[in-house]
């Protein structure tokens, strides 16, 4: 099986031993340095833990996010959406023989690429427990497996029925998709059953506007389509809300400056550890999931975190059979924690639409600030020493950072031409203050840098200059690397399934083509009480 690692830990090929190995085309193995005559930045644990104190988040009293920290330009969904692709991009499909012959990745190892492969597997002939039967032939079709979550009921006691709406699991909750990762928290669980949905949506268009088109040519073709809105989804929505409109085009026009390979892509370790990781500040303590669970008294609970890691397969409590003995989790997940993504993304829904405790959620902005729960995960003493430090993610990103040997954030603007933060830029704020102390002024680590840059410049609402055309090239040079993909095959292609803009595909668009928007539905209204004269 593959390789795969937690978060803030590394994976085969990201050491630094590693990172400057060569195969035999000239190109970095899985892993790369994008600046690689850098000197490395480095600096105490102690001095990486009191930064990472000073990085937590402050909640209300109620434990809520601050609405004032938010980012009105990026809708929470991206956050999970940029999980998802993290994972689409990071999975090692190599076997584990291979892995031992070839521990440096440099022969034997996955390119990485956005090809949706953490989805489709190796396809129906070689993962069939991925996709759905024909109910004709009983043979393995060209559909992917809907799972089912169990009926259930609202905060006021009215039924929720069963709805195809949760990934396909084993009888012991076990998720069946080619990623467990994806069933880590039920976001990014909820997103990836959206591609399924987008697929299976996809595969019956084709098959009803192309006839010609059977068994394996009509897969491919669904496949192709999908991959390609989910490429263009990438480029030109994800990673533009992160930086900046028209950036992706710019540098298509231009030329990547910094990723560079001759036939291969790579994954830079300065993206993979350090600029990417960006997505640890947009996570939000609790959310508006649904009319059922959110903030408001108007639900059954609020929707924090711990519970969306806990309504899972891998990381929780979903143990399908397993459940019959008491105390031994849940057998499916509940209907009332399907998703609501008009909470997600920004669907345009009608205000008669919306119900009393509706609202959308956003994610946080782009700041050294990671909310509380992502600074004490699961397992740990929770104790403040030195052992709570493996639980704390922000303290994990900074120290993996020094392991690898990453240069600073000033080291990589100098080496772009662009000017760095000046020490009183870095020295605001409680982390300013920490980062002074520990004389991390002139020169502080890349992750925090990427947080801190964007900041002062945009004040979290995007990326800085940095890290913007760091996440840009890397992406669309993966794109461009990837032989399959739009911009290799066909350069000037645009989107072709219907869109609020012709030509132009956002994740907005997907989950209305989909069509599974607010699967629970309005409530149920409730009887009004009879007076009873006196």
């Amino acid at each position: 099986m593959a390789q795969i690692a937690m978060h803030g830990h590394g994976v085969r090929g990201m050491k630094p031993e590693t990172l400057h190995s060569f195969d035999g085309i000239g190109d970095p193995g899985k892993f790369g340095i994008m600046f690689p005559n850098l000197l490395p930045f480095s600096a105490s644990d102690d001095a990486l833990a009191a930064l990472a104190k000073s990085m937590a988040d402050k909640l209300l009293d109620d434990g809520n996010p601050e609405p004032g920290k938010d980012n009105p330009n990026i809708p929470a969904g991206y956050t999970y959406l940029g999980q998802f692709i993290d994972h689409d991009i990071t999975l090692d499909t190599t076997p584990l023989d291979q892995q031992h012959a070839d521990p440096k990745a440099t022969t034997n190892f996955r390119t990485p690429a956005l090809d949706l492969d953490s989805l489709y597997g190796d396809g129906p002939g070689i993962h069939p427990y991925l996709y759905q039967r024909d109910v004709e032939t009983l043979q393995t079709s060209g559909k992917l497996l809907i799972g089912r979550a169990a009926a259930s009921s609202d905060q006021q006691g009215a039924a929720i029925p069963d709805l195809p709406n949760d990934l396909p699991r084993n009888q012991e909750g076990h998720a069946l998709i080619f990623d467990e990762r994806n069933d880590e928290n039920l976001l990014v669980a909820q997103t990836h059953l959206l591609m399924l949905k987008f697929h299976n949506k996809v595969f019956d268009k084709v098959a009803a506007e192309r006839p010609d088109l059977k068994g394996t040519a009509l897969f491919k073709e669904a496949r192709r389509i999908v991959t390609w809105h989910y490429q263009w989804i990438v480029l030109f929505d994800f990673v533009e809300r992160l930086t900046e409109p028209g950036l992706i085009h710019k540098i298509k026009k231009e030329g990547r400056r910094f990723y560079r390979f001759k036939q291969r892509p790579y994954m830079p370790a300065e993206f993979g550890a350090a600029c990417y990781r960006l997505g640890h500040s947009m996570v939000r303590e609790s959310y508006s999931h649904n009319r059922v669970f959110n903030p408001t008294a108007d639900s059954l609970a609020n929707a924090t975190l711990d519970l969306l890691f806990l309504f899972t397969g891998k990381s929780g409590n979903i143990t399908g059979e397993l459940a019959n003995d008491p105390g031994v989790g849940f057998a499916a997940l509940p209907s009332n924690w399907v998703v609501d993504w008009r909470r997600f993304y920004d669907l345009d829904t009608p205000e008669g639409e919306k119900e009393t405790n509706f609202a959308i959620n956003h994610s946080r902005r782009l700041d050294p600030f990671i909310t509380p729960a992502l600074h004490t995960l699961p397992g740990g003493p929770g104790d403040g020493s030195v052992a709570s430090r493996e639980f704390d993610l922000a303290f994990r990103n900074l120290r993996r950072g020094v392991q690898i040997g990453l240069p600073s954030g000033q080291a990589i603007c100098r080496a772009m031409g662009l000017q760095p933060l000046t020490p009183e830029q870095i020295a605001t704020g409680p982390d300013g203050k920490a980062a002074k102390q520990h004389k991390m002024l002139e020169e502080t680590p890349l992750w925090y840098y990427v947080l801190k840059e964007a900041e002062v410049f945009n004040k979290g609402r995007r990326l800085g200059p940095m890290a913007s055309t760091i996440i840009a090239e890397t992406f669309l040079g993966m794109v461009h690397g990837d032989h399959e993909s739009f911009l290799w095959l066909r350069s000037d292609w645009k989107p072709e399934l219907p869109s609020d803009t012709p030509g132009h595909f956002t994740m907005a668009d997907l989950v209305k083509f989909v069509g599974d928007v607010n699967p629970l539905g309005a409530a149920v209204p409730q009887p009004a009480e009879e007076k009873v004269d006196g």
